[in-house]
Order: C-alpha cells, then structure tokens, then sequence
C-alpha cells in the first residue's frame, strides 16, 4: 500500500479527499445542507477532471443552526474520521442578549458570575437526550449595552447550548431575556481569521477546472492535518503506519517520537515521520517499551 506524502506535496486530488475547509457559514441553510452542497460540488469537479478519486462523504465541525453564521470546520473525505477531535476543544461566540426591559447597570458584573461550569439541559428540539449536564464557560465578557439589548462574548466548552445561556443570563439580570443574533467565531482550532465562504470554495474548483490553477484551492482547502493542532504528536515509522492501516495497534517499537508530558489514556495523533497523519489513538502504555502496545486505535486514517 501507498501512505500519504507531506501535506504540502499533496495534488489537489489528494487534498480535497482528505482536507478541512474553515468555512463561514451563511443564514439560511443548515450545517447539513451546506455539508452536502460542498461534497456534490467537489465530486463533480473530480469526476470533470476525469480524476479517479471522490469523496463519498464530507462532515461539519459542531451543528450551527440556519440563521446562526460563522465559523464551520467542513471535513473533506477522508477527513471526516476527524470528526472527534472538536470535542477536545472549546467554541467562540459574538451573541445579542434580547432583555425584555432595559439592560441594567450592574449587567457586567452579573453576566460575569455566569464564568465556571454551569448546569444546563438541552432543549427538547436537540439530537442529545435531555438529561442535566455541566458545561463549562471558560470566559463571559458583556462588550456593550445599548437599552434593551446586550453583545457578548462567550467562550465555552463544545456542547453548551447559547440559546439556554442566554434565556438563564435573562433570568439572572431580572429583565428576561433571549438570544438574538448569534455568530460563531471560533472553533479551536480554527477562528474568523481564516475564514472562506461557499464561494470563494466554488470559484477555487473554476478555476482549477477551467483554467488548471489549484492555486486558489490550495488557499481555501488545508490539508487534514490542520484539525491535529493541539492533539499530542506521536511519530511512528513507515512499517508500522503500514501495519496500522491493516487494523493492528501501534506498538512501542514503532514509536520514533513522542511529544513530552502525555498521560497514559490521552488521545493522541500519530505520524509518519513526513509529517502525515496516520491515526488517532489513546495512549496505551510506555512507548520506551521494547514490546507491548503504545498506542491504542481510535480512528484510522490511512
């Protein structure tokens, strides 16, 4: 079998089948609809280019619902195995607090106690069981007031819910209250810096079907590896990359390297030494061991 090369060789077959779009998500369609449109698009492409690769499948990082914009992880192909590893990190939102009287003078302060772990139960439109969960809310900051209304800045654990944050800071501030607009600005480990819309994903596939410049593409589509940043970094040799793809766990004679400070149980990335991801796995044991499994499977992306 063939491992990937290094990200950055990649033709623009290889990285639309196994790549990461930060896409800025419009009001209007769901993260599904926009998911889907992406995929048949760039299957089309492929298939006019007469390229013997597709991709069957394409997945959002975190669902945010239709009027909702902002900052949408869309995984390519096989890149949608990645899928877990944005419930490692946390989420970023710019949001209006709707208060249903004037906003009060002490608002700042009382939204600030809303900062630590909090009980919420997801609302009874939600793909999760409604049972009471904590979620943490790493930082709450009111940016500004004007009258009834009120912009936040959250930064929260994946899986809290805004609009119920929003309905509870109501509640907190005596006024009621509930969300109005929202925009998702992060998503680590990507932000609104590098954001690209639909378009700018479809102009980049014109152009490199009409005019056979990738260039645009390669400005769009980042190779998979990009949603690794933060996952501790296991580097394992060619053989057992090999090994790995046929199903076996990752062995301690096979570890070439191994990021510092990794608890056994912590999932990690591993890689072959050209900086291709080759799985991701739970760390099983000592990878200085002369035998015995290092690394247990999680996801194999080879």
């Amino acid at each position: 079998m063939t491992l990937r090369g290094p990200p950055a060789d990649r033709s623009p077959a290889e990285l639309l089948t196994f790549g990461v779009v930060n896409l800025d998500k419009p009001p209007g369609p769901s993260s599904h609809q926009i998911s889907g449109w992406l995929r048949d698009a760039i299957d089309e492409t492929l298939a006019e280019r007469g390229s013997d690769e597709t991709i069957d499948r394409a997945a959002h990082a975190g669902t945010l619902d239709p009027k909702v914009t902002g900052c949408l992880p869309v995984m390519l192909g096989d890149a949608t195995r990645l899928a877990p590893v944005f419930l490692e990190g946390g989420k970023e939102y710019v949001a209006v607090l709707e208060c249903h009287a004037p906003v009060p003078v002490d608002a700042e302060s009382i939204v600030a106690e809303f900062e630590g772990p909090i009980y919420q139960k997801p609302p009874r439109k939600s793909a999760v069981s409604r049972r009471l969960r904590i979620r943490e809310i790493y930082e709450l900051e009111a940016l500004e007031a004007e009258e009834r209304r009120l912009l936040l800045r959250i930064r929260c654990e994946s899986g809290t819910y805004v609009r119920k944050l929003c309905h509870d800071l109501g509640l907190a501030l005596g006024t009621g209250g509930h969300m109005g607009h929202l925009r998702r600005t992060a998503t680590d480990p990507f932000d609104d810096r590098t954001l690209h819309s639909p378009s700018d994903l479809l102009d980049a596939l014109a152009f490199w079907l009409e005019d056979n410049d990738p260039d645009r593409l390669y400005d769009v589509v980042e190779p998979a590896e990009r949603i690794l940043e933060g996952i501790p970094r296991v580097v394992i040799a060619e053989s057992a990359a090999r090994e790995v793809a046929n199903g076996a766990p990752v062995y301690a004679p096979g570890v070439l390297e191994v990021d510092g400070g990794i608890d056994t149980g912590a999932l990690v990335a591993c890689y072959t030494p050209n900086d291709a991801a080759v799985c991701l796995g739970n760390l099983a044991g000592s990878v200085d061991a002369e035998h015995g499994v290092a690394v247990d499977l999680e996801r194999v992306l080879v």
